[in-house]
């Protein structure tokens, strides 16, 4: 696959600047209640293009699992049939007018992912069966090479699928033992009894694989590349923990006996309980860590570049037991840390990665990155607030190798930053919040008016290589367009972008920014 990175690893050739938008598929407006890979993704990258810009950055694309997280996927390798837009199949001929008529009236500013998915649900399987049953010769062809080149995964991801629809959603621990335990006899009765349900989650994921595609293929002809999401950890309730737990830290039942999180920080005054099974990474490391190589090898397939989550983690993570409440108690524990990334490297070759250094940053965290010449990333929320490392984030420390963020999904937005209450659940006090208005006040000569664009323009023009803003805050908006709290376990992951906000005017004023700094 082209690569947009140099020898050293670097997000673009030294000479280059570029920037780009933060902008999850989910949040495209749309009349189906979500948004999908079709028209209105072909025209958000129009106006990416327009703008002067050259990234798209999303979050993981999975099929999403507990609090429609992203970062709790179902399969670590399956994309999001959510994402799958349904005029694009009325197009190729697998669903009818009629079927698209009977939508309801969904609420046009969020996602209402209940709604959306019962609805969605069954007309994806009725797309499945028309498909079945009229689909032409070279389509037919294309879903079969699409299942060999994906047997790796596919047929234990429709099945953890199917299986989980059966069981009214229950998590698979819960599931009848034979099952659970992946018991041959049972598992060869489940793939006859469910035969028609596993053939319309491996056309869901066909569906989806070519629908990212044109949009993929639509990206480059405008010159557009795309940033994905790989997160350090999977789900519990995943195809993955269900069929390989001796990769993980279970218990006989299945259950997690400790569990990933981070301690005390900025966003939490508990720390953050994730909840994902952490890897027994001596397990791993006995398969030649095959299961790493092939998942970042997928996204690769997907993606120009790809921001690895919680990059510290593979230097040393935070263990919590899994009967804690919170992270506040845990330990730091050795990750596999280079031998990892060389075994990677070795496969794969060079890695186009952008490593999410935040949070605990040792210098042990740093060597790691440097080694591997990965771009880290400075966020300009962070630069004015009493932790040791603020002062890492002001723009006059930044460095060529960054990625320069306004602010990321799980911030607030620049605006919610600026005149929000502040506190919240995290460790700052009304007084530290004082202080880091103020501060920020200073350090860019800001009045306080249109707080989004002075961030905008301080990203844009430091010495970063690329520059990244949430679309929230190239429009303006407040705390309501928040992505994600990640205190809160529910609520988050729901914002959408609303028709007609990237106007002509938006347009000019980005682009008008983006040749200023050298980044067009």
């Amino acid at each position: 696959m082209p690569s947009a990175t140099s020898s050293s690893g670097s997000l673009a050739p030294a000479a280059e600047r570029v920037s780009g938008v933060l902008l999850h598929p989910t949040s495209l407006p749309g009349r189906f209640g979500i948004g999908s890979l079709g028209d209105e993704a072909l025209r958000f990258a129009d106006f990416l293009a327009s703008a002067g810009q050259r990234l798209w950055q999303v979050l993981p694309l999975v099929p999403t699992g507990y609090g429609d997280s992203p970062y709790q996927g179902l399969g670590a390798f399956a994309g999001n049939p959510l994402l799958v837009d349904p005029e694009e199949l009325r197009r190729d001929g697998m669903l009818d007018a009629s079927d698209l008529e009977a939508a309801p009236a969904f609420e046009e500013g969020a996602v209402d992912y209940a709604a959306v998915i019962a609805w969605k649900g069954a007309l994806l399987r009725r797309a499945s069966a028309r498909f079945h049953a009229r689909a032409a010769a070279g389509d037919r062809l294309s879903l079969e090479a699409f299942s060999e080149r994906h047997a790796s995964w596919l047929g234990d991801f429709a099945l953890f699928q199917a299986l989980k629809e059966r069981h009214g959603g229950l998590a698979w621990p819960r599931w009848p033992a034979p099952l659970a335990r992946r018991d041959g006899e049972a598992l060869r009765k489940a793939r006859a009894e469910l035969a028609d349900e596993i053939r319309a989650q491996i056309f869901c994921q066909w569906a989806f694989f070519r629908q990212w595609a044109r949009l993929r293929e639509h990206c480059r002809s405008r010159g557009i590349r795309l940033m994905g999401d790989l997160p350090i950890y999977v789900a519990h309730d995943s195809a993955e923990v269900w069929a390989r737990p001796e990769l993980y830290h279970l218990d006989a039942r299945g259950e997690p006996t400790v569990v990933a999180g981070v301690p005390p920080d900025y966003f939490s005054a508990t720390g953050q309980r994730w909840g994902n099974p952490l890897y027994r990474w001596e397990a791993l490391r006995e398969t030649g860590y095959a299961f790493w190589i092939e998942r970042t090898r997928s996204a690769l397939e997907l993606f120009d570049l790809v921001r690895l989550d919680h990059f510290r983690g593979f230097e040393a993570y935070w263990e919590v037991e899994a009967g804690e409440p919170s992270a506040v108690r845990g330990r730091w524990v050795p990750g596999p840390g280079a031998e990892l990334f060389d075994a990677l490297q070795a496969a794969l070759g060079t890695l186009p990665i952008v490593a999410e250094n935040l949070g605990v940053i040792t210098p042990e965290v740093e060597t790691l990155r440097r080694r591997y010449g990965f771009p880290g990333m400075a966020i300009l929320q962070f630069a004015f607030g009493n932790d040791p490392q603020a002062p890492t984030f002001l723009p006059h420390n930044y460095s060529r190798d960054l990625v320069a963020y306004t602010g990321t999904h799980d911030n607030d937005t620049v605006l919610g930053w600026w005149t929000g209450e502040g506190p919240g659940v995290s460790t700052r006090t009304r007084e530290d919040v004082r202080r880091e208005r103020d501060r920020a006040r200073r350090y860019l000569a800001a009045g306080g008016e249109e707080m989004n664009w002075v961030f905008i323009r301080a990203v844009l023009a430091s010495v970063a290589g690329t520059a990244v803003f949430p679309l929230q805050d190239l429009l303006g908006l407040g705390s309501e367009a928040r992505m994600n709290r990640p205190s809160l376990p529910t609520g988050n992951w729901r914002w959408r972008l609303r028709p007609g906000l990237l106007d002509a005017r938006l347009t000019a004023r980005l682009a008008d920014l983006t040749v200023l700094y050298g980044r067009a």
